[in-house]
């Protein structure tokens, strides 16, 4: 039987809450190290087994990292650490509540392209410049090489994303973008022209970019977006995927 230090909360949510505090208040920083295993457990009211479940739960959660013979430090804290449990989360969802993962990246993706045109650097327009010449010919004509089309689009809005300036923003759009690559993989495939309708796309949101507008950059965003989740939306409900205008 779980043991309740004041009827409410295990010993584990015990530690778990007091190792969190010490953190926010700033008695434990990024890469420091846990006190003893004893003095902290004594410091929390909890016992020693309590302890280290708590630690386990928050090494889990990217909070803290254990190494071997030296003891538990505080991780770097790092957005994209500290979000694996949301990446579980998408990665748990069945295919048919893809829509609904794009729906929530296209809100985030669009806020990021704004952000991303007032902050993108010379240095980082040309990197997204690079990444789209690279489909200009594949993409033109010929047979389409869908893998590489799909590493220059993770890299392409993973660029924008980080331009953004907001790391933890960056994170959440890598997490979701990651979990539906495969499906834009085969809208790629089974829409004839969708290929070159995204790339046209991703050169319409570049050069929203370039010229620093970023309502040009939100609009073109969203309406790139919105057409995988069209897609994704016809898929779950058993219907034709809507093809995109030519």
């Amino acid at each position: 039987m779980t043991n309740r230090d004041d009827g409410s909360r295990s010993q584990t949510d015990v530690v778990v809450d007091g190792v969190k505090q010490m953190i926010v208040t700033g008695e434990l920083a990024a890469g420091a190290r846990l006190p003893v295993e004893k003095e902290l457990a004594a410091r929390l009211g909890v016992s020693r087994g309590s302890l280290r479940e708590g630690v386990r739960a928050l090494t889990l959660t990217g909070v803290l990292e254990t190494r071997q013979g030296a003891g538990t430090f505080v991780t770097a804290l790092d957005p994209g650490r500290l979000l694996g449990p949301v990446r579980f989360l998408a990665e748990l969802n069945r295919p048919g509540d893809l829509a609904e993962l794009q729906s929530v990246r296209r809100v985030l993706e669009v806020e990021a392209a704004g952000r991303a045109a007032l902050r993108i650097t010379g240095a980082e327009l040309e990197r997204a410049e690079e990444i789209l010449a690279a489909l200009d010919g594949p993409v033109g004509g010929g047979a389409p090489d869908h893998q590489a089309a799909m590493e220059a689009d993770l890299a392409f809005h993973r660029l924008i994303a980080g331009a953004a300036g907001n790391a933890t923003l960056a994170a959440l759009i890598d997490v979701l973008a990651g979990r539906t690559v495969r499906a834009r993989l085969w809208r790629a495939i089974e829409e004839e022209g969708a290929g070159r309708a995204t790339h046209h796309e991703h050169r319409a949101i570049l050069a929203a970019l370039r010229s620093g507008d970023p309502e040009a950059a939100r609009l073109r965003m969203g309406v790139h977006l919105l057409a995988v989740e069209q897609y994704l939306a016809g898929r779950a409900g058993g219907q034709a995927p809507p093809r995109p205008a030519q």
